[in-house]
């Protein structure tokens, strides 16, 4: 990833006739007068973007104004008040008492002499939050008269607050753009203070459903066959790729989120989301799929969009666990193995797309039900730096990872951890858990992150969670750890996740919609995003005329006794669905029901 550039002059002039810009070594309502003084050494302009009382987006901006190039840039400062900095995006924050830290990332290190470099962060506070006074650039303070030649001149700054709050309009919280850089130029999460495409084919759908109070949120648009490119994904949506971003635009929006998903025999463990393309046809793959949506995304008229690409899910994980000598293993993830073509189709999906500046690629790792035990956690990180490295794809490519993707795992158990233990027996050994080293998919997507880095992918990768359809609420959310009568009666009675077994993936009676879509919520994790937009199916029980390749599949029909990858239990399945990715009444109304948070 390249670092972010400079602001431009139009941008700088424009805030400071607004009035936003914070200069650290004047407090809020000082003037700058124009008269003629030596320039600082350094200049450190601190920006609150958005306030929502005990919370807030900041973003930095620090100039290295001296003749000599700076190396391993660290910025500091110190606040008055009970502020408290938490994640950052384009810069690592780190906080000990008053006292805040931000450091370069590996990507933008260096400050040239005359450079900049733009990072920001959320942070919670109680009272007042006056901006900070005095800041340093590697020791050196900033904001001061110094060096030589130089003419400083400006207006009135202020507090620095702009109008900001929680999400609508498909704006992330996390604030407006100013949080994280210009819109085109490269940073570290893409979510971070950008408004999200909302895409108005599920929008206007799920408001005519009776969603009309969560159809402003910002959903995926799928690319699941090569017709979807031109004339718009399964279902009931009609728009196609060049339609969406144009619509993007026109809606102000900063990011689009969209879903490439057509690998040759695909999805080679189930038949519900199997695709259009047989498994050799690696070729048709690459150049009438991939070759077609790098062809849209360069156009320079969206350059400054952010595309953010969550790449073929489920995929490279039944690599894993459902081939060879397991007792999940099917002859068609054995083929997918053998060919490779996961592997190429991946690493060739990476390495077109990643091309293109403005493109963020998130590779998909399944959830924390499928790969959190040992013999699957770490293959997969290596399987996955593996297809990251291959057909010109390198890890510069990939900005992480995503979570649960049209998954219910919940996000956090809040009533109990892998850590607990009934009458000395970790939850582990309960039926549930069943020696998962994970619970959720928060403690999930962290512990992943870690991994993959050691796998050898870039420390600065995130992870996208999936929360369109986890949030389990309704009348039998516990609100309450259960009583520590037995190890399975215990854990049974704690989890918020109240599917029958966490190897059931289709249509769930009792899901709800979860977190709604917001920027940098926890450490390593770029974004709760809605993907699989809530209210499209995941499967059909019966065979349903279709030309999009989808069949039958067991797991959608309730009646269903199970197999091995849901240790043989009933599929929790809903009656009556469609063939996947399209409407599904009588879900969406059983996630509207049971939201949590609840929908107002």
């Amino acid at each position: 990833m390249t670092g972010t550039r400079k602001p431009s002059r139009e941008r700088r002039l424009a805030l400071l006739a607004a009035g936003t810009l914070v200069v650290g070594a004047l407090g809020a309502g000082s003037m700058l007068h124009g008269t003629a003084v030596a320039a600082p050494v350094c200049t450190v302009d601190y920006k609150v973007a958005n306030d929502w009382g005990n919370g807030f987006t900041a973003s930095v901006t620090v100039t290295n104004n001296d003749s000599s190039a700076l190396s391993n840039w660290k910025v500091e400062w110190d606040y008055a008040g009970n502020q408290k900095a938490g994640s950052g995006w384009n810069a690592t924050v780190s906080q000990s008492g008053a006292h805040v830290t931000a450091t370069a990332p590996s990507w933008n290190s260096t400050l040239a002499s005359g450079g900049s470099a733009e990072f920001g962060f959320n942070g919670t506070y109680s009272g007042s939050n006056p901006a900070p006074t005095t800041f340093k650039l590697n020791g050196t303070t900033c904001n001061v008269d110094g060096g030589t030649g130089g003419t400083t001149t400006g207006g009135t700054t202020d507090g620095g607050t702009s109008n900001g709050g929680a999400t609508n309009g498909g704006t992330t919280d996390g604030g407006t753009t100013g949080g994280s850089g210009e819109p085109g130029d490269r940073v570290d999460n893409p979510y971070a203070g950008a408004k999200l495409y909302v895409n108005p084919d599920w929008s206007e759908q799920a408001a005519r459903s009776g969603g009309q109070a969560i159809a402003n949120q910002p959903t995926a648009v799928w690319l699941d066959r090569i017709a979807a490119i031109t004339s718009g994904s399964a279902g009931e949506n009609t728009m196609g790729l060049r339609d969406h971003l144009d619509e993007a635009l026109a809606q102000g929006a900063d990011a689009l989120q969209m879903v490439t998903y057509n690998l040759p025999g695909r999805d080679c463990a189930a038949l519900a989301s199997q695709g259009e393309l047989g498994p050799t046809e690696i070729d048709k793959y690459k150049r009438e799929f991939i070759d077609p949506i790098a062809a849209i995304l360069s156009d320079p008229k969206y350059a400054d969009l952010r595309i953010i690409n969550i790449v073929e899910i489920d995929s490279l994980p039944n690599l894993i666990t459902n081939v060879g000598s397991r007792p999940t293993a099917t002859a068609n993830c054995d083929t997918m193995l053998a060919n490779g073509n996961y592997v190429k189709g991946v690493g060739y999906a990476l390495a077109k797309l990643g091309a293109i500046p403005n493109v963020y690629n998130y590779i998909d790792i399944g959830h924390h039900g499928w790969l959190g035990w040992d013999d699957n956690f770490t293959p997969t990180a290596k399987l996955l730096h593996q297809a990251a490295t291959s057909e010109g794809s390198t890890v510069d490519h990939v900005a992480g990872f995503a979570a649960n993707v049209a998954n219910y795992g919940a996000l956090k158990e809040p009533h109990f951890t892998i850590n607990d233990s009934v009458n000395g027996t970790s939850v582990r050994q309960s039926k549930w858990v069943d020696w998962n080293r994970y619970v959720d998919e928060q403690t999930y997507a962290q512990a992943f992150r870690e991994e993959a880095v050691k796998a050898g992918f870039r420390s600065d990768v995130g992870v996208i969670i999936d929360t369109s359809r986890n949030g389990w609420g309704g009348p039998n959310r516990p609100s309450a750890p259960a009583a520590k009568t037995s190890l399975d009666a215990f854990v049974d009675g704690s989890r918020i996740d109240r599917r029958i077994h966490t190897g059931n993936w289709c249509n769930q009676a009792g899901a709800g919609l979860g977190e709604r879509p917001k920027a940098a919520p926890a450490p390593g994790i770029d974004a709760y995003a809605w993907i699989k937009p809530p209210g499209e199916s995941d499967g059909a029980s019966e065979d349903i005329p279709n030309d999009e390749g989808k069949k039958a599949d067991q797991m959608c029909d309730p009646d269903y006794g199970g197999n091995a990858r849901n240790g043989n239990s009933k599929s929790g399945a809903l009656p009556g669905a469609p063939v996947s990715g399209h409407w599904f009444q009588a879900q969406f109304e059983e996630l509207l029901r049971n939201a949590y948070p609840p929908v107002d």
